[in-house]
């Protein structure tokens, strides 16, 4: 695993690496495959040890909408698994994903009895849902940047050739229709890619997108 120093696992120290490695399973998901779905009763959570997990909710009316894009070293499921909820999302392997899952109960304990487990993770939740006030108010979750950076990733994560070289994506789709894809209008998504043309993360042209920092988009995207 070569997980981002921002993410869970990249945050803890080697003592609870261990820890929740001895009372976990790994399991490899195919791409398309599900993780779990929404309303599912909780019996672990997930921390991902390669490939991309896409984060779903549904709207009112049956629309799906990939709100996050989770990659290695990020945690899934952990709220719901921690207090016995069902869960609040599905979750779908993007490419071919490889997980340890944590029982609740031992996940729970282990919480519990360590504290330094605990403060990694309440730092990770702070990052991801902290500046992000109302997540769920509109379609769901998440804002209207945020899906377009999470639809960016995953339309990235599909066209790269790992050669290196900045991904070139060609979609097929007016900015009117990725809009609409992203449940956002065409207005917010321009400035979600000035945003991004600003960083450097991205540029764009007639009908293509070229992403630079494919790392830096993924963080963006989780």
């Amino acid at each position: 695993m070569d997980p981002s120093p921002d993410s869970f696992w990249g945050s803890l120290a080697i003592a609870e690496r261990h820890a929740l490695e001895q009372i976990s399973a790994r399991r490899q998901y195919a791409p398309g495959e599900y993780l779990c779905h929404e309303g599912d009763q909780s019996k672990h959570a997930f921390i991902l040890i390669s490939g991309h997990v896409q984060v779903i909710y549904y709207t009112e009316d049956g629309r799906e909408l990939v709100v996050a894009l989770r990659t290695a070293g990020d945690i899934l499921g952990e709220v719901a698994a921690l207090h016995g909820l069902p869960r609040t999302a599905t979750l779908r392997a993007l490419d071919k994903v490889e997980a340890i899952t944590v029982p609740s109960n031992r996940f729970t304990h282990l919480c519990q009895t360590r504290a330094k487990l605990t403060w990694t993770l309440l730092g990770v939740q702070y990052a991801r849902f902290g500046g992000t006030t109302g997540r769920h108010a509109e379609y769901g979750g998440g804002s209207a940047s945020q899906r377009v950076y999470t639809q960016l990733a995953q339309m990235a994560v599909e066209h790269d050739k790992g050669d290196g070289n900045p991904i070139e994506i060609k979609a097929g789709m007016t900015q009117q229709q990725l809009a609409d894809s992203a449940a956002t209008s065409r207005e917010s998504y321009a400035r979600a890619l000035r945003v991004l043309r600003d960083k450097g993360i991205i540029s764009t042209g007639r009908s293509w997108i070229r992403v630079h920092k494919l790392a830096e988009l993924r963080r963006m995207a989780r």
